[in-house]
């Protein structure tokens, strides 16, 4: 995996975020009567980034504490507590220690003073519940399946050394931690893979075709190492009833981007055809949208998804992950990297990633 595409990914989900941010709850002609034909073009002054950005920091600071016990929670750096000088990288993770990772350093981010930025209700209330005491199996939100479960998770997709079942439960279980619904599960599993696979570069007109069959390859797989008992916390049946619920309804959100792009629509608002994005199959579905309509073109796929009627910052936020594991660094306005905020950190956590 290359170094530029681990830093595109890690930039292009805060600069998504930070052009999201300011049109999350505007309709589309208000967008254009602001910004202009094609909506926004760069990233707003200052260029703030909301909690999405936030939490796949702490996730990575996460992954950086399961794999080398790393420093407390927020020391030194705030919100990404590690050196950026470890070696070694990140594989070979445990399930137990990811989970107690993620943990820690979600409730550090709940209680952060940079906690400034309309957080979502379910990761507050899920890292309430852990900061009481109780076991993330016993504080997550079951019949959650909102974007938050998916909005931090594209760290996991860029991390080399991880296997893909590895890859896999690590996504779901970061989801699980607060958002226990399947979908949210299914739909951060896939978001990662389909990271990895940009970042591993794979062609933009394969990408739909490949989480296709990765859904059928795993639609019955409950990684039961690192989701424990959730599906019987749910009162499902059964484990693989449990997930397999997940992955048919991921299914029929990437079936409408599918649909969608038979005949694409690049000038009108995505969310019309492939969802809001306010729940984690939608972000998904339509990030991926948003990218393959211009998968060439990162400023243009960021703007976009920043101009839709749904949770804009969200869904920009995914699609640059995916525009930038694709075009790496380079594609985006190199004046960018120095404007967005986190920018240290956002660099810190690529060159971890890319170790």
């Amino acid at each position: 995996m290359r170094y530029e595409s681990v830093l595109g990914s890690t930039l292009g989900l805060a600069y998504g975020d930070a052009m999201g941010k300011p049109t999350e709850f505007m309709k589309v002609p208000a967008i254009l009567g602001r910004y202009g034909p094609g909506g926004p073009r760069t990233l707003p002054t200052p260029a703030l980034v909301t909690d999405d950005t936030q939490m796949a920091l702490a996730t990575v600071a996460a992954l950086a504490r399961a794999a080398h016990g790393g420093p407390g929670p927020n020391e030194a750096a705030n919100l990404l507590g590690y050196s950026p000088d470890l070696e070694g990288g990140l594989g070979g993770i445990d399930p137990l220690d990811l989970a107690e990772a993620l943990e820690i350093e979600y409730v550090a981010w709940s209680r952060s003073p940079e906690n400034t930025r309309a957080p979502g209700g379910t990761c507050m209330a899920a890292c309430r519940r852990i900061g009481t005491g109780r076991a993330w199996l016993q504080a997550t939100v079951l019949d959650s399946k909102g974007c938050g479960a998916n909005m931090r998770v594209t760290p996991l997709g860029l991390i080399a050394r991880l296997s893909e079942a590895e890859r896999a439960g690590a996504a779901q279980l970061q989801a699980a931690i607060t958002h226990g619904h399947p979908t949210g599960l299914a739909a951060a599993d896939l978001t990662a893979h389909a990271v990895w696979l940009l970042a591993e570069g794979a062609e933009p007109a394969h990408l739909l075709p490949a989480l296709f069959d990765y859904i059928e390859r795993n639609s019955g797989v409950y990684h039961l190492d690192w989701l424990g008992g959730l599906w019987a916390a749910a009162r499902a049946s059964s484990p693989k009833s449990f997930i397999a619920a997940g992955w048919e309804e991921c299914r029929k959100a990437l079936t409408r981007v599918e649909a969608a792009l038979v005949a694409p629509r690049p000038n009108q608002d995505p969310c019309i055809a492939t969802g809001d994005g306010w729940i984690a199959e939608e972000a998904l579905a339509t990030a991926v949208h948003c990218f393959l309509l211009f998968p060439h073109k990162p400023v243009t796929a960021l703007a976009r998804a920043a101009t839709t009627r749904g949770d804009s910052d969200s869904i920009a936020a995914i699609t640059g992950a995916l525009a930038g594991a694709h075009a790496g660094a380079a594609g985006f306005p190199p004046q960018w990297a120095e404007k967005i905020e986190y920018a240290d950190r956002l660099t810190a956590a690529a060159g971890l990633l890319a170790a």
